[in-house]
Formats: structure tokens, C-alpha cells, sequence
């Protein structure tokens, strides 16, 4: 050992410390960015939801309006007949010209069906051209009619 140099152990070493950590305020750019990602992707899909809620309204209000103006079962009956015409022509435009089954394999066509009972499908066929139409087969045909319509229009569940 050098003359006059204190020995390792006369040393008054201490432990090394850590430094401190990083705090979590403010966060690095990365995590900004992901923030406004995620945010963004929630207001788009705000956004979606509310255009789908209201195009949704718009077509039962409609569907409603149209059965509210019809003073008779039968004439009931001839107005979600055209509801439904009108809304598979959505789906194939061809559709407005269909009469009796290739009208009801257009309103009855998709993934879901058959929508209709045979005799709901024979109504709707010849409904509207009924003098008589009995009030409980119209009142039965609104909701799977509304359910058809919806779907046809795009703003189905």
C-alpha cells in the first residue's frame, strides 16, 4: 500500500443508493398518443351509435305514421305491405316490380328466415285488396312486419 493512504477498511464507504423512479405524471408521448387513440375510437363509435339510434326512430316513426293514417285493418294491411315493398327495394331494386312469391322470397330472404307465418305471408300477399280484414290478423302482423322492416332498412338489432 501506498505510505500515508488509508486502508479499504479505514474507508468510510456507504451503499450505493437507487435513484428515484420515474414519477407517473406527466406520461411519455407514446402514452398521449395512445389516449388519443382509444379516445377517439370512442367518439367514432358515440358517433355510429347515435346515427343508427336515430335512422332507427326515423323508420318506426314512419312505419307508425303510415299505420296511424290507415283508417282500416285492410288499409292497415296494404300500408305495411308497401312498407315492406318499399324497404326491400333497398335490397334489390328489381323488388318493386316482384309479385306474389318473388315479392315474399324478397321479404322473406336473408339469414334469419322465415319471417312470416304461412298465413301472415298469404295476408300480406292479399291484404290489401281484402274488403274485410280482421282486426286481430292486422294488430298480429305490426310486429314482425316492424321487425322485417327494420331490418330491411338497415336499422335492425
Amino acid at each position: 500500500a501506498l505510505a500515508g493512504a488509508p486502508s479499504p477498511e479505514d474507508l468510510p464507504l456507504r451503499p450505493p443508493h437507487d435513484p428515484p423512479s420515474p414519477s407517473w405524471w406527466p406520461p411519455a408521448p407514446g402514452w398521449w398518443l395512445v389516449a388519443g387513440a382509444v379516445l377517439l375510437a370512442l367518439a367514432v363509435l358515440g358517433w355510429w351509435r347515435w346515427r343508427r339510434r336515430r335512422h332507427r326512430l326515423r323508420c318506426e316513426g314512419l312505419f307508425h305514421a303510415q299505420l296511424s293514417a290507415a283508417k282500416t285493418p285492410a288499409a292497415e294491411v296494404a300500408a305495411m305491405s308497401e312498407l315492406l315493398r318499399r324497404a326491400a327495394r333497398r335490397r334489390e331494386p328489381a323488388a318493386v316490380a316482384y309479385a306474389g312469391d318473388d315479392w315474399l322470397r324478397v321479404v322473406e330472404g336473408g339469414r334469419r328466415g322465415p319471417h312470416f307465418e304461412p298465413d301472415q305471408q298469404q295476408l300480406l300477399l292479399e291484404g290489401g285488396f281484402r274488403r274485410q280484414v280482421a282486426a286481430d290478423e292486422a294488430a298480429a302482423l305490426r310486429a314482425p312486419v316492424l321487425r322485417r322492416y327494420l331490418q330491411l332498412m338497415g336499422a335492425g338489432r
